[in-house]
């Protein structure tokens, strides 16, 4: 688990000029940390899930014996702070103030790093990033090609301040932005939402504007505000990474959201697979009770607003909103008809407006700064930044978060690095299961709702799975519609029973049992999902079978009338060979094979597969010293 959280001991904030008081001091310390003005080096480690499973736990624990046993405690400060974003290359160590970045650090490394930099100014050079194509070593984290053309809003303060201590969100803009919504009155704060040009950024892309619009204009003594933090597309971190890196700015989204439709109370529904980012999301609830900016007549506004948590047991379909509102409420998650829309009828039949993590971690910024900046970045009908989740088979895994507008080919060349092993690339994956694919004659489409949208695919809540050329797209689509299988609720018939029957096609295809008429029976059907199921996960399940329908029928027809999968994925479909000119009869693939589908004279007999008995497992490639197995 990540470190102890910091106890809150100041005295209750009552007033802004309280708020004021303190965000100054803050800000001054958090400054002075930074810059070295306070005379000490500062060391800040990735809590971030994905570090935290690469040992940072241990970084840091290894980090605070030593300073201890060293006597440097009046000399050094040590955090876990949020996600750095680059993934692929942590877990990340950056000492300040020379901020200085050292990745892929473990354990034994700590001693090292206090040896030479802290206590002699000496940079460990082995433990800086090196970039792949000049070799040149790089100090700095906004020197190297992955952040270059990254804008942080959503992001801001992730992996730079420490996201249990509330002071240093404090110190880091936090609740400035709540501080100027309570001098506007609630129209005005919903009118500059909805000049900010945002749209929700957990798949659908409404207008955040409009959708608290709605809300403020209901007549109602009792309204909520829900931040849905159910994240559930395969590949996405997005929403938890916000959430572990700097929860009081999402905190603030939600209250700003309070404030403006007249809600009292706000519930995050955050899946309990995150434990991470539920425990700092309680944290600095907490802390934000205990000093009074959580409760009754916050800062003498006179508004009141209290947060809860509620844990999601991870089902995909309660990230719709309406089913969402039922597992809240303690019933099955499963969606609602609409409309009645959940501004209009939501949470225990009251108003209510659902935004996902994203979407209010933008709010604060969009306050702080005026619609004007935020309208500026992006494009004409999609503002703002987006964060994308991007692994798959590219170099540089992680977080990005990239000015709507940016090109495919940026956010996968310039800053995912290309393609692993410098292989083909052939499509990308976004939106999730929701989603669709978009090939190499798409690269340079522009980032942004209605582009995605218009090729095939969607933005979805930010997920981009890239596949090279040993990636089967009809596997790819496959491994969806599974997902999808095992994840719908069972509310209408087109979901489930017509994904069961898209995956018994897909089931054939894959195993050479289909002919051609089963690419219509697969066509129609998904298009017949897509119209009638009940909510929009249901209508948009068969999205990842249309768009390689699209755009590989080729590959579909391969499946079916040659028998074959070349990327060699479709285990049915291949066979394992053994070249007789590169046998060496030395009986190493025989002796590691599983079900002894393989039969030779060692020294004397090439060795031979019986295609009967494989299963296809590639254990006999694996263990072949000489090359002489191949599969086609």
């Amino acid at each position: 688990m990540p470190a102890k959280s910091v106890k809150v001991k100041d005295e209750v904030i009552k007033t802004i000029a309280d708020l004021d008081k303190v965000i100054e001091k803050d800000t001054l310390s958090l400054n002075q940390k930074f810059s070295g003005k306070d005379n000490k080096r500062h060391i800040v480690i990735c809590g971030g899930t994905g570090c935290l499973s690469s040992d940072s736990q241990a970084i840091y624990d290894e980090f605070k014996k030593e300073i201890n046993s060293r006597n440097l405690a009046d000399k050094v400060t040590i955090n876990m702070v949020g996600c750095f974003g680059f993934c692929s290359q942590g877990p990340f160590v950056k000492i300040f103030p020379e901020d200085t970045l050292y990745h892929g650090v473990k354990p034994t490394d700590v001693n090292k790093i206090l040896d030479q930099d802290i206590e002699n100014n000496k940079i460990v050079e082995e433990l800086l990033y090196e970039d792949p194509t000049t070799h040149e070593k790089i100090k700095r984290q906004d020197d190297i090609n992955f952040y270059k053309k990254q804008i942080r809003i959503a992001l801001h303060g992730c992996g730079t301040i420490d996201p249990e201590n509330i002071h240093e969100a404090l110190g880091y803009e936090g609740l400035l932005a709540l501080k100027k919504a309570l001098s506007m009155k609630p129209q005005e704060v919903i009118d500059e939402i909805s000049k900010s040009g945002l749209r929700g950024r957990g798949g659908a892309g409404f207008p955040a504007g409009k959708k608290w619009q709605f809300a403020y204009d209901q007549k109602s003594d009792i309204k909520y505000v829900i931040c849905n933090g159910d994240e559930g597309d395969p590949g996405a971190f997005m929403d938890r990474s916000i959430l572990e890196g700097n929860p009081i700015a999402v905190i603030e989204g939600m209250m700003i959201a309070g404030y403006a439709i007249g809600a009292k109370q706000g519930y995050f529904y955050i899946r309990a697979e995150y434990p991470v980012a539920c425990h700092r999301i309680q944290v600095a609830i907490d802390e934000m009770k205990k000093i009074g900016l959580l409760g009754k007549n916050i800062l003498g506004s006179g508004f009141d607003f209290d947060i809860g948590l509620r844990y999601g047991a991870g089902a995909f379909v309660c990230g719709e909103e309406t089913a969402l509102l039922n597992s809240i409420e303690g019933k099955r998650g499963m969606p609602r008809p609409k409309p009645p829309f959940p501004a209009v009828s939501g949470l225990f039949g009251k108003p209510t407006i659902i935004n996902n993590v994203e979407t209010l971690a933008n709010v604060p910024y969009i306050i702080r700064k005026g619609a004007e900046e935020f309208a500026k970045i992006g494009t004409e009908k999609s503002k703002g930044t987006k964060v994308f989740a991007l692994g798959g088979k590219v170099k540089n895994v992680g977080l990005v978060e990239v000015p709507m507008g940016t090109t495919l080919r940026t956010l996968i060349y310039d800053i995912g690095g290309g393609i692993t092993n410098d292989k083909k690339f052939q499509a990308i994956q976004t939106g999730g299961p929701s989603g669709g694919c978009l090939t190499i004659d798409e690269l340079d489409v522009p980032i942004d709702y209605d582009s995605l949208v218009a090729h095939g695919s969607m933005m979805g809540s930010g997920g981009a799975i890239v596949m090279d050329e040993d990636n089967c797209m009809v596997d790819v689509a496959k491994f969806y519609m599974q997902f999808i299988c095992d994840e719908s609720c069972g509310k209408c018939s087109q979901c489930r029973i017509g994904t069961k029957r898209l995956m018994e096609i897909m089931e054939k295809i894959t195993s050479g049992r289909a002919d051609l008429s089963d690419i219509d029976k697969l066509q129609e059907l998904a298009e017949s999902i897509n119209v009638g199921a009940l909510c929009g996960l249901g209508q948009t399940a068969a999205n990842p079978i249309l768009s390689t329908l699209s755009k590989f029928r080729d590959v579909y027809i391969r499946h079916i009338v040659d028998k074959k999968c070349d990327a060699g994925v479709c285990k049915k479909l291949i066979s394992y060979h053994i070249n007789p000119d590169k046998c060496r009869k030395c009986s190493l693939c025989a002796r590691n094979c599983p079900v002894d589908a393989i039969t030779g004279v060692v020294g004397k007999e090439v060795f031979k597969i019986d295609q009967q008995k494989c299963i296809k497992c590639g254990t006999c490639i694996t263990s072949c010293h000489f090359g002489a197995i191949y599969k086609e």
